[in-house]
């Protein structure tokens, strides 16, 4: 599946489906919140640890987002 398809597919499952929603914007502040982290110079132990658990989390949600999409894809194309 092409880039432009997938994300026409992504757009779309934004707006009609809440839970695809409530994935990509928890992927997208997770990202955020790795970003913050990421600025700190020196992290304490509990950011550290913060931050693996946080790039596992995201790598879940990544997954089962682009789960989702490729379901989607295949109802799609049955139709």
């Amino acid at each position: 599946m092409d880039n432009t398809t997938m994300e026409a597919l992504r757009e779309q499952l934004m707006r009609e489906d809440p839970h695809f929603r409530e994935l990509v914007l928890k992927h997208q502040s997770f990202e955020k919140r790795l970003n913050e982290l990421a600025s700190l110079h020196f992290p304490t132990e509990e950011e550290q640890l913060e931050e693996v658990v946080l790039k596992k989390k995201k790598l879940a949600v990544k997954d089962e987002i682009y789960s989702r999409l490729l379901e989607y894809s295949k109802k799609v194309k049955l139709c």
